[in-house]
């Protein structure tokens, strides 16, 4: 039976242990499944027997996230169109002194850790992002040392790869673009989004099936403004229709609203001073993660 210590230690590590499950997951809905299941089993834990309640804890959630991960990967792979991580909610300054979490939270990082294996990934995110020792994680995942750290070098080569165009951009630059693409795509002002487009912008949209979207990306900075243009400002005429700038994933986006009801997330991957990368949510089941502010860190409270 549950106790005020349990609660009180769980609590304490809960933004690590969702930090934990959201990037091994890129789900933060399954990450909240997670931890409920990972509290319930916490729950019954004689505390008398723990030593380290953040590695335990850690363990657990690693475990849960990995059996998860391994079972949403069919439905992954039948998925109509792209598909895309969900997005968080942030506090303006939730990690933002954090770049390491910054990185590892963006959502370029979580689209190439999707082109991991399942133990690859738990290996990569314990390992490289949270510090664990290759003897905490070979204990968590149920391998030798030696697979361990195999596992970890093909991952941080692999993401390596297809990662190479990060890097941190100073917060005036962040909002002097973000606000220049927000405004030219609003109203329709072609010529101001390719002001801020890299040639080579990439636009990716996951609608699942369920909205519409485009079933693959669409690729340079022409195409990309046009799509731009049809999404925002010949809708912006709809009534009810607004956008606000807000932190999704430790980067700036641009969530539309109808209402009270989200339509649709574009987070924006900004290299330098031009954007490279746009990610358009559009599925209704991944923008309920927007319904309240997360908080996310590698460290206890």
């Amino acid at each position: 039976m549950t106790t005020d210590e349990h609660a009180e230690r769980f609590t304490l590590l809960r933004p690590l242990l969702f930090t934990i499950a959201y990037e091994i997951l890129g789900s933060a809905t399954e990450a909240d499944d997670v931890l409920q299941d990972g509290y319930l089993r916490w729950a019954d834990v004689d505390l008398t027997t723990v030593r380290d309640t953040k590695s335990y804890l850690a363990r657990v959630v690693t475990r849960l996230s990995l059996n998860a991960l391994r079972a949403s990967a069919r439905r992954r792979e039948n998925y109509v169109g792209p598909w895309l991580p969900e997005p968080v909610l942030l506090d303006d300054h939730d990690a933002s002194a954090d770049v390491l979490l910054t990185e590892s939270v963006s959502m370029a990082m979580l689209v190439v850790l999707e082109t991991l294996t399942p133990d690859e990934r738990v290996v990569f995110v314990l390992r490289e992002v949270f510090g664990f020792s290759h003897d905490d994680i070979a204990a968590t995942v149920g391998k030798s040392v030696g697979t361990v750290r195999q596992a970890a070098h093909r991952a941080r080569r692999h993401v390596q790869a297809r990662r190479k165009r990060f890097g941190p951009v100073d917060t005036a630059t962040t909002a002097r673009i973000t606000e220049q693409f927000m405004t030219a795509a609003t109203t329709g002002d072609t010529q101001g989004l390719l002001a801020v487009l890299a040639d080579d912008a990439t636009l990716t949209a996951d609608g699942g099936g369920k909205t519409l979207a485009a079933r693959h990306p669409v690729v340079g900075a022409q195409a990309v403004a046009a799509r731009l243009v049809s999404l925002f400002h010949k809708r912006r005429a709809a009534p009810g229709l607004r956008v606000e700038t807000v932190n999704c994933n430790n980067s700036p986006a641009l969530v539309a609203y109808r209402g009270d009801h989200v339509e649709g997330a574009f987070l924006i991957e900004i290299t330098g001073n031009e954007i490279t990368d746009i990610y358009a949510i559009r599925n209704p089941d991944k923008l309920l993660a927007l319904a309240e502010p997360r908080r996310i860190s590698r460290t206890p409270n």
